[in-house]
């Protein structure tokens, strides 16, 4: 909880805002600290909003391709694992907590592969609050509830990435699984595939939801500001860093 405070308060928007109110708490007592502050911070806000430098970062952390067809047609893997994202708190029009568009759009891409691979499933996530359930237990729901197909096994008690990697491979290997498709957005996989490789399971990459830069001509809107980049931009933050720390800590 702690860490996770202290990331959003460094993280953008958060740290670049602090960075320009002590600019200007520093405005009359030290002008020239105060004014390279705040200009600094300017300067960061705009950049981070920017589509073109978004894109640039959260392209660095998609080194991966997507599944080609010819993958499909004779897999290699022996199950899918789909990793959560976050809940939907709260969701009024679903009656309690659901999970989040992220982790939809993670459901979705596995829901197309395991119908075209007929390979089973496995959800990760847990973290389930105030009698609501785990994420693994909400993204059955929706496997099985509304895209028809039954997932095999459910990881319900993971916290973070590791975690997820770490308690997936415990009942893979019990079922005798050692080589999966691992889903979920192609910016989270360099995290996703080390903690998995953590453990000596063998794993191929099935990322979706890229948001690199692409390779199509640039537009105007590329250096426009947006708050859609500036979310993306704090993505890539949050993927550079939690990369960084998991070495520390894990490795």
């Amino acid at each position: 909880a702690v860490g996770a405070l202290l990331e959003r308060l460094i993280e953008p928007p958060g740290g670049i805002i602090w960075l320009i109110l002590a600019g200007l708490w520093l405005w009359r007592r030290r002008p020239r600290w105060g004014y390279g502050l705040v200009g600094t911070g300017a300067a960061l806000l705009f950049l981070a909003s920017l589509p073109i430098v978004s894109g640039a970062l959260m392209g660095a952390l998609e080194p991966y391709p997507a599944l080609t067809a010819a993958a499909l047609e004779n897999p290699s893997a022996q199950a899918i694992v789909v990793l959560g994202a976050g809940r939907y708190k709260a969701a009024e029009e679903y009656g309690g907590d659901t999970v989040n568009a992220l982790a939809l759009e993670r459901l979705r891409y596995a829901a197309w592969l395991a119908r075209r691979s007929g390979l089973p499933l496995l959800v990760s996530g847990g973290l389930g609050k105030n009698g609501q359930p785990p994420e693994a237990v909400m993204m059955r729901q929706i496997l099985e509830q509304e895209y028809g197909l039954t997932v095999r096994w459910v990881e319900p008690r993971s916290r973070t990435t590791y975690e997820n990697a770490e308690y997936s491979v415990e009942i893979l290997k019990a079922a005798g699984i050692t080589h999966i498709y691992l889903v979920t957005h192609a910016w989270h996989l360099p995290r996703a595939l080390w903690s998995f490789h953590q453990f000596q399971l063998d794993v191929t990459p099935a990322p979706t939801a890229f948001a690199g830069l692409g390779h199509g001509p640039r537009e105007l809107q590329d250096f426009l500001p947006s708050a859609r980049a500036l979310k993306f931009t704090a993505f890539a933050f949050h993927e550079m860093v939690g990369n960084v720390w998991y070495r520390l800590r894990y490795d």
